[in-house]
């Protein structure tokens, strides 16, 4: 097969993991085991899980002027990502995220999120945009036309928000049905996707086509003890990006979705463990 032309185009969250036994209710105070931090949030997650899949991968996205911002660059070059960011007046925003003793993650954010637009100087969009498959996770509306024109394959999160809805045609529109805003955010694109895809974690996931046709799939088995649920779905939407880049076909490149989401939960943080290219066998022929 040849190499293939990914990437992202979308956020970074500066993250600061900690393992707890239990998430604290209103006035307890818990102590966090094991701290830890990454370039994280949905944009830097996929584009990271796209590079082990495809040995490299791009990222579009904004920063802001500071140490995180230029910590991310950084980090995420040394994952396999060639990062181009513009860089924000706003402070790259952070996020705090405990995993409990279930392996369950709970996020809290941490200031505004950044986007790249389709006018953000600095950003060499015509030059290095991806040919053959793009994620789409945050942008305006410009950056969703920039993605759409340059690669044969656009697969978007609902949390791309106010760039969808505006007439641009999406392969697959992703989601977490257990996600009660990117359910809220579904009705705004779903009809400009081919195909809209909701995931169910162990459960598996149903999908539907413009076309009308309806289907399921099963969940892939992990290769390990549950460790950490951050990053299953944005490594899911990654690898599901890459199968239809890779032409395998829906129900291949759903199947591949699902062994990187489940690789992806026995890992510590998002990138201890996930799915590369040298593990790939009978379960996708690519």
């Amino acid at each position: 097969m040849r190499s293939l032309s990914v990437g992202v185009v979308g956020h970074v969250e500066w993250v600061q993991f900690g393992h707890v036994d239990h998430v604290p209710v209103a006035g307890e105070v818990v102590h966090a085991e094991d701290p830890f931090e990454e370039p994280a949030g949905g944009g830097a997650v996929a584009a990271v899980q796209l590079a082990r899949l495809a040995g490299s991968s791009v990222l579009f996205t904004a920063l802001g002027p500071d140490g995180h911002g230029e910590r991310a660059r950084k980090r995420l070059r040394e994952l396999g990502v060639e990062v181009h960011a513009a860089e924000a007046s706003e402070p790259t925003r952070r996020a705090l995220t405990l995993i409990d003793a279930a392996g369950e993650r709970t996020i809290t954010t941490l200031g505004e999120r950044l986007e790249p637009h389709g006018e953000s100087t600095g950003l060499d969009w015509a030059a290095r945009l991806p040919s053959d498959g793009i994620y789409f996770t945050a942008g305006d509306g410009a950056a969703l036309a920039l993605a759409r024109g340059s690669a044969r394959v656009l697969v978007a999160s609902p949390r791309a928000r106010a760039a969808l809805g505006q007439g641009v045609r999406l392969d697959a529109l992703v989601l977490s049905g257990g996600d009660p805003i990117e359910r809220a955010a579904l009705a705004r694109a779903q009809a400009e996707a081919d195909v809209v895809v909701v995931t169910e974690g162990a459960r598996g996931g149903s999908y539907r086509t413009a076309a009308g046709v309806a289907g399921r799939w099963a969940a892939a088995t992990p290769v390990g003890p549950k460790m950490d649920a951050y990053g299953c779905g944005d490594s899911f939407a990654a690898g599901l990006t890459f199968g239809l880049a890779a032409e395998l076909g829906l129900p291949a490149a759903l199947a591949l979705a699902a062994r990187c989401g489940a690789t992806c939960l026995t890992g510590r943080g998002p990138y201890s463990r996930q799915l590369s290219a040298r593990e790939l066998d009978g379960g996708a022929d690519v």
